[in-house]
């Protein structure tokens, strides 16, 4: 338990002490922002900052904090220090910067600001590479909501029908002004959200459950080794690269600049709190990672969640906490294939006031986003989260471009060049080893990984002298 709460306090303190010096490496302004620059009543739309923030949260707030979480944990409480460090040392740097710098390129999408800052290269493979990506984000926020709803609802209202509803909703959620349903229900859902997280933690301190201290050891019943498994399987609640794909929503919203600490650093440190809280009910529940690990082997993971909920907090209360976790991934589903919308609206460029352009974008996104929910579901989200750490990584290589490019102290990049060397080493070493990539032994994939780490970071320092 002692584990636990220093890792929550070492969040809080992330938060208030580093985030101040990534604004402070950012230098924010009082230059007009795009949410007033540029606002057309559908995607450029001023929120206030509360509302930003709640709505941010939501967006990345994903299934990811929580399945993620859960098949984290199940190294055992190592995750604990991954979840904590990874967020404020790179989820947190990696959403303020991405956010930040596309407010200040008129709200861009992560693809063409790698076009701006990696070169016209970076920006088509981005473009193909993001839009995968969200696809494969969408489709896994509506298989697992499903899933949920499924349990709590009569036999004849199965998981397909609930995948149709979703669908149905996706369209509402990418079709209209982001201010008419995001703005509104957001902010609602936000604070569900937050508070079922907290019964969760309620639930084990009077329930009497045992959280284990943090150890080194790797307790995977499987044997899967820390690195780099560990790293990618638990991606949203500490560096996700989905994220990226995100924070250029908001960046077209907030009022000023002064408000990205709190909308997109804060959001992201609130996702590590939610993570580090169902990681700690997973192995407080079950006991042991073995026993984890078997619970999802048997239930997967919707299952889990609703084992862990009813059991902690009786009927009434794992009830709610469900409809949280439910509301989770639909409110970073809907966003995804927003973002989708967005991004092949800037490859076309196609005007997205009138909604029968939105529309003619929308609806194939849709009808593939339907065809892939006829996947494993543990498929779908080992490609997801792969490519989910792949993002990030050349996303904080972007923003240290960014900064090179842009910043008199040039040294301030080294804010995101390291925490972007450790994600080449992640996302290398994982495609190497892993059953969906190479599926080369340990030792070679090691080498490997690192080896291509080294080279990006003496790519980056022969940039930096020329500088």
């Amino acid at each position: 338990m002692i584990s636990f709460v220093l890792s929550l306090l070492l969040l809080v303190f992330g938060y208030i002490f580093y985030g101040r010096i990534v604004e402070r490496v950012f230098h924010p302004d009082d230059r007009k922002t795009p949410a007033y620059k540029l606002t057309d009543g559908v995607d450029y739309v001023p929120l206030s900052t509360w509302k930003a923030y709640l709505v941010q949260f939501l967006n990345i707030a994903g299934t990811g904090p929580i399945f993620g979480a859960i098949m984290g944990a199940c190294f055992g409480p190592i995750v604990f220090l991954w979840i904590v460090f990874g967020a404020i040392l790179g989820g947190g740097v990696h959403d303020y910067m991405v956010g930040m710098i596309s407010e200040q390129h008129e709200g861009r999408s992560i693809a063409e600001l790698c076009g701006l800052f990696l070169g016209k290269h970076a920006k088509w493979i981005m473009r193909l590479f993001s839009v995968v990506l969200l696809l494969l984000t969408g489709t896994v926020f509506v298989t697992s909501p499903a899933a949920l709803i499924a349990k709590l609802t009569p036999d004849e209202f199965g998981i397909g029908f609930w995948i149709i509803i979703i669908l149905i909703y996706y369209v509402l959620a990418t079709l209209l002004p982001i201010d008419k349903i995001i703005g509104r229900i957001y902010p609602i859902f936000g604070a569900v959200l937050i508070t079922m997280a907290f019964c969760i933690v309620g639930g084990i301190i009077f329930g009497d459950y045992k959280i284990p201290e943090i150890t080194l050891k790797d307790l995977h019943p499987d044997n899967l080794p820390v690195w780099p498994f560990m790293f990618v399987t638990v991606a949203c609640g500490a560096i996700s690269g989905f994220h990226a794909t995100q924070s250029p929503m908001m960046s077209k919203c907030i009022k000023s600049e002064k408000n990205g600490r709190l909308v997109f650093y804060g959001a992201m440190i609130t996702e590590s709190v939610i993570a580090l809280i169902w990681a700690a009910g997973g192995v407080a529940f079950y006991e042991s990672t073995g026993g984890l690990y078997q619970a999802i082997s048997d239930v997967g993971q919707s299952g889990v969640v609703y084992h862990i909920s009813m059991g902690m907090l009786g009927k009434v209360g794992g009830v709610l906490a469900i409809i949280g976790v439910v509301v989770c991934p639909i409110t970073s589903g809907d966003t995804a294939f927003r973002s989708a919308r967005l991004i092949i609206a800037e490859m076309t460029n196609i005007n997205q006031k009138n909604i029968w352009k939105r529309l003619a974008i929308t609806i194939p996104l849709l009808l593939i986003g339907a065809i892939l929910t006829q996947l494993d579901f543990n498929v779908l989200w080992r490609y997801f989260s792969w490519s989910n750490q792949t993002l990030a990584m050349v996303s904080l290589w972007m923003a240290t471009s960014y900064l090179l490019k842009t910043k008199e102290s040039k040294i301030s990049s080294l804010i995101t060049a390291l925490p972007a060397t450790f994600m080449s080493a992640v996302s290398c070493t994982y495609i190497m080893m892993a059953d969906e990539g190479f599926r080369l032994n340990q030792t070679i994939s090691y080498t490997i990984g690192l080896c291509f780490a080294v080279g990006c970071f003496i790519f980056y320092i022969i940039k930096y002298k020329k500088m």
